[in-house]
């Protein structure tokens, strides 16, 4: 579903709150929330030890979820994950998407963005702002490692719950996802 196909949609977006998403949606008729994610996972698992170990903690884990994504059920249309859900060790991972799942609402559709290198090498993080229906504003936030190699078998696995899984190869070694649910 596209965002002029219906009015008063709810959207998720995971990449902070910016003046150009926030006008680019509500100028649809739609309502927008918004967290930073990427914020929220160095906040909880950044602090001693080690990031990826750090998210097998359960009481971390716990706190994580406490604080993103605590949504009622089928809660929201659409969900702008962005390049985040690559930062997730496996077990956070599957955590987080089936909280995705039960957030979302029948035929919805999650976008979600993952680097196509198949190696495990720091990958530019971005900040994501739609300027318009053709224009996508990447703000760089600096480099980080992935959790895991990516593919499109992994992908698939990781979405398997999900009705449909699109992908599509963007400039930039970018794997670009709409999950429909």
């Amino acid at each position: 579903m596209s965002l002029e196909e219906r009015s008063g949609l709810s959207i998720l977006d995971l990449a902070g709150i910016n003046q150009h998403t926030v006008s680019f949606v509500t100028n649809y008729g739609h309502r927008i929330y918004a967290d930073d994610f990427l914020f929220q996972l160095d906040q909880c698992f950044g602090g001693e030890g080690d990031f990826y170990e750090n998210q097998s903690n359960p009481l971390l884990v716990e706190q994580f979820l406490n604080t993103v994504l605590r949504f009622p059920e089928e809660s929201y249309d659409g969900v702008l994950v962005w390049d985040t859900l690559q930062f997730l060790a496996p077990s956070l991972l599957a955590l987080v998407v089936e909280r995705l799942r039960r957030i979302a609402r029948p035929g919805s559709s999650l976008l979600a963005i993952f680097h196509s290198e198949e190696k495990l090498a720091p990958v530019n993080t971005y900040s994501f702002r739609i300027q318009d229906a053709r224009t996508l504003i990447l703000a760089p936030r600096g480099a980080r490692k992935p959790s895991q190699v990516f593919n499109n078998r992994t992908l698939e696995k990781v979405f398997q719950d999900f009705q449909s899984v699109k992908f599509f190869l963007t400039r930039g070694q970018l794997r670009e996802l709409i999950i429909r649910k």
